[in-house]
């Protein structure tokens, strides 16, 4: 019996010790798994990457592969892009992501197509996650975006020093886990992204409604996607990576008109309470401004991204794009030159009413031709599209032929603004005239703010310190036609740019301000500058905010001399409600041909619809106005 006792004991002692040192290895090996998946996703430079032999095809599948196979079968796939990352691409080559799934590293193209043998990146349809934590992060300084200069920026798919390559989606949706500029094209040629689909898993401007309202306190039912906290009365929006209790910056939407507005809500004297999930209740002593039946956008107000960013690249075409929502200041394509935008739709997806944090469609010194095309661009928290230069400040004349500039705008700057052999205008900022063309023929960087210029012959007597630079050569031609832009709180289209400007056959509803703003100015925003050739033609424009089509640099003082000129605004329909149909100031040969006006007022005479100012030589014939 003893020994039976101690043979029984034994047995269940080893099953024991077994059981514990196999629970144990196991709990080793979870260990080892998220000690390496915590390693670090290293990205190679350039010349460290292998060159691919050329007409290989790379098979990706995030469920089923595995890095340590050879990537080379759809049996025997990689599981993350780190292989491809390691690789510059050749002509012929095809990489194929065979399965949705999610990716904490950025997809890093390099790739050396040829027109005859693109590189193509192809999608299987579905959905893809991308998270920022292991992603590529790098400083990029954006125009009209630079609020965190030096932060870092994740970025979900990238095509850097590449060239003729092809990106399919298939209609998948690329799904943001975080702050991330969606796609960075840079420096590079021949690019085509093609049925990509775009969104955010927690978008980054957040909304409720209002349900309910009383003489002290308003209802709201808070989006399903606008996560929140409140405490101690005190209202927090959290998001994947970032939180922000509201500041005064709001946007009204009123789902009736679909009209959107910019509101200044005081968050001093509001408390907030929790009611059920996602319903909250507003106590005031006085109502700020909510309205019953309203939906009302909040977000941080600091620039600290882009949506799209396509910088210093060339001949860039994006089709059949879908965006529903992009966190910073939008398509952002800064020095690029041929730039397509096709079938682009940009719409916040149902249930929301926001889709872009600002901007939606911004070019900053670009040149070659702009077209934007057969798109739909609306939800927006700032204007649909701005085609514009920057100016830079003359702060000291060195020598006759050396001159240094600066960037005067805190949220611009940075980036490259000049290269040698660019042709520059050196303009008056208060008469906003262009006294002297010159050529560069070197360029230094002196800071991020700061350039030194050499010029090819001496400025003029006239130049002063204070005087402003524009690049000549950073000046596009534009085509924008057979668009649709609503849903915007401020201005539908803004291009300032000497070289020829199209917008035809768009349709635009409800701009809280104007439809068509022609601008320049040297003392604000810095964005440059005076066009020369500008038609509008059978556009139709409804109940757009005053003046539906401006024309108004902002120079200080009159000259004889006009700021804008060309400008031909023929065959378009516009239906106005209390505002007028045109003004300008300080142009020269202006056309008014042939526009067709329906106004809500008693006015028969277009002329009582026009505002001229320091203008000459103005032709206005054959328009038609009609009262509803």
């Amino acid at each position: 019996m003893t020994s039976t006792l101690y043979i029984s004991n034994l047995i269940y002692t080893m099953r024991n010790f077994t059981a514990k040192y196999l629970l144990l290895s196991g709990l080793l090996m979870i260990c080892h798994l998220l000690k390496a998946q915590d390693k670090p996703v290293e990205y190679l430079a350039l010349s460290a990457r292998h060159i691919s032999p050329g007409h290989k095809t790379y098979y990706i599948d995030p469920v089923k592969g595995n890095d340590n196979n050879a990537g080379l079968t759809a049996t025997k796939p990689w599981k993350t892009f780190n292989g491809v990352n390691k690789l510059i691409l050749s002509a012929g080559d095809n990489v194929k992501v065979l399965a949705p799934g999610q990716f904490h590293e950025t997809l890093s193209i390099v790739a050396h197509g040829t027109k005859e043998n693109p590189v193509t990146i192809t999608f299987a349809t579905g959905k893809y996650d991308f998270f920022p934590d292991g992603a590529f992060k790098t400083q990029l300084q954006i125009s009209n975006t630079n609020d965190v200069p030096y932060g870092l920026k994740a970025i979900a798919l990238m095509v850097d020093s590449s060239r003729f390559v092809n990106i399919t989606g298939n209609t998948s949706l690329i799904n943001l886990r975080g702050k991330m500029i969606e796609t960075f094209i840079n420096h590079s040629r021949n690019i085509r992204l093609s049925g990509l689909n775009f969104d955010y898993h927690r978008p980054t401007v957040s909304e409720f409604k209002i349900k309910a309202l009383t003489e002290n306190h308003a209802d709201a039912i808070v989006n399903a996607e606008s996560e929140y906290s409140i405490k101690d009365s005190t209202l927090t929006w959290i998001g994947e990576g970032w939180r922000y209790q509201p500041d005064s910056y709001w946007q009204q939407y009123d789902p009736a008109t679909r009209v959107l507005e910019r509101l200044d809500i005081p968050q001093q004297n509001l408390k907030y309470a929790a009611l059920n999930a996602h319903q909250i209740r507003i106590f005031f002593k006085q109502n700020p401004g909510f309205k019953e039946g309203m939906i009302y956008q909040n977000r941080d107000v600091t620039r600290d991204c882009a949506g799209l960013f396509i910088q210093k690249s060339t001949n860039v075409s994006l089709d059949h794009i879908r965006i529903y929502f992009m966190h910073g200041m939008g398509v952002v394509s800064q020095f690029s030159k041929d730039l397509n935008f096709n079938h682009v739709v940009v719409k916040a997806r149902d249930g929301r009413t926001c889709a872009a944090w600002a901007d939606i469609l911004h070019f900053s010194g670009c040149s070659g031709k702009i077209e934007i095309a057969n798109s739909y661009l609306s939800g927006a928290n700032d204007d649909a599209i701005n085609v514009h230069g920057t100016f830079l400040k003359i702060t000291e004349k060195l020598s006759p032929t050396q001159v240094k500039v600066k960037f005067m705008h805190d949220q611009t700057y940075g980036f490259d603004a000049f290269s040698t052999g660019d042709s520059i205008g050196l303009v008056h900022p208060a008469s906003l005239l262009t006294y002297q063309s010159n050529k560069l023929t070197n360029v230094k960087k002196l800071n991020n703010k700061e350039f030194l210029l050499t010029l090819s012959k001496p400025v003029q007597a006239a130049m002063e310190t204070g005087d402003v630079v524009e690049n000549i050569t950073a000046t596009p031609e534009v085509w924008i036609h057979n668009n649709t832009i609503e849903k915007i709180p401020t201005r539908g289209i803004l291009v300032t740019t000497r070289r020829k400007v199209l917008i035809e056959n768009n349709i635009v509803n409800r701009t809280h301000n104007s439809a068509i703003m022609i601008n320049d100015d040297a003392s604000s925003w810095y964005e440059s500058g005076a066009v020369k050739d500008v038609t509008i033609r059978n556009n139709a424009f409804f109940e757009c905010g005053g003046p539906v089509i401006g024309l108004l640099p902002e120079n200080k003082v009159t000259s004889p001399k006009p700021v804008h000129t060309g400008i031909k605004i023929t065959s378009n329909k516009a239906t106005i409600k209390g505002t007028r149909f045109f003004d300008a100031s300080s142009a020269g040969g202006i056309t008014i041909i042939g526009n067709q006006i329906t106004s809500s007022g008693n006015i028969k005479d277009i002329h009582k619809l026009i505002s001229l100012k320091d203008c000459k030589g103005v032709k206005i014939n054959n328009n038609r106005v009609t009262n509803r």
